[in-house]
């Protein structure tokens, strides 16, 4: 069951999507329209003081210039952003985006979670579904992670992300001592001697106690190197590294 804003689809209908907007994968226009032609089009249709809010929106989406411009012209990231600016004519209070991103280049990524950080920044509330877990670390608060339709973890992201394991990785000019030392020193675990590497899980205080241990034993570090359980490991690690597009989404 879902409530927006307090109120039932199922028992209030299309009522209950009042300051909801959004797209699910690509928005579609009239290619052979202009953009703000096309968000004229979709004015009209929509609320009274939906069509005075055109100029608005289209530079919020910084696409004023190319407003002209046929559609069917854009880019596809200039596609995704007139999707944004058709959804903010009804001032929404939610913006779902499903996958904005997806077939972006780098820049046009970026360019998008700039945008989302700005709408959210104007207090917007952002539901963002997305595959792309870089993406979520970097523009959610709040994540919700789904395995074959059933939440299996729902809360802070900075709260997940501290569940994180760390483990360490550490080059020496003589690696045997140092692993010697390593197996000493209290608070290290799993100590492994891999070529001229030696790895363990320890916390930050263990790390800078040995750390003063090696430097006492004239055993010079030349690299000590964290290694910080990922957003997208600790999402393996809970939907059991499922590989189905279909059986696992992220939304944050």
């Amino acid at each position: 069951s879902a409530k927006l804003f307090g109120r039932d689809p199922l028992v209030d209908g299309v009522k209950a999507l009042e300051g909801v907007a959004g797209f699910v994968e690509g928005p579609r226009f009239y290619p052979y329209l202009s953009g703000r032609k096309n968000l004229r089009l979709l004015a009209d249709y929509d609320e009274p003081n939906s069509s005075s809010r055109i100029e608005e929106v289209l530079e919020t989406v910084e696409l004023r210039d190319r407003a002209k411009d046929r559609v069917g012209g854009y880019s596809h990231g200039m596609r995704q952003r007139l999707g944004i600016a058709a959804a903010l004519l009804r001032e929404p209070r939610l913006l779902l985006l499903d996958e904005p991103a997806t077939g972006l280049d780098p820049a046009g990524m970026r360019d998008m979670r700039d945008l989302i950080r700005r709408l959210a920044g104007d207090g917007i509330t952002i539901m963002l579904s997305s595959h792309l877990l870089y993406e979520v670390e970097e523009l959610c608060n709040r994540v919700a992670i789904i395995r074959k339709g059933s939440i299996v973890y729902e809360g802070e992201l900075g709260d997940l992300l501290a569940t994180a394991t760390t483990s360490y990785r550490l080059k020496t000019r003589d690696p045997e001592r140092a692993r010697t030392i390593c197996l000493n020193q209290p608070g290290l675990g799993n100590v492994a001697l891999g070529g001229d590497e030696i790895s363990f899980s320890a916390d930050e205080d263990a790390v800078a106690l040995l750390s003063l241990a090696l430097g006492h034993a004239r055993v010079a570090i030349t690299q000590l190197v964290a290694d910080t359980q990922s957003l997208e490991e600790l999402f393996l690690g809970m939907t059991g590294g499922d590989s189905s597009d279909h059986d696992q989404e992220e939304v944050a």
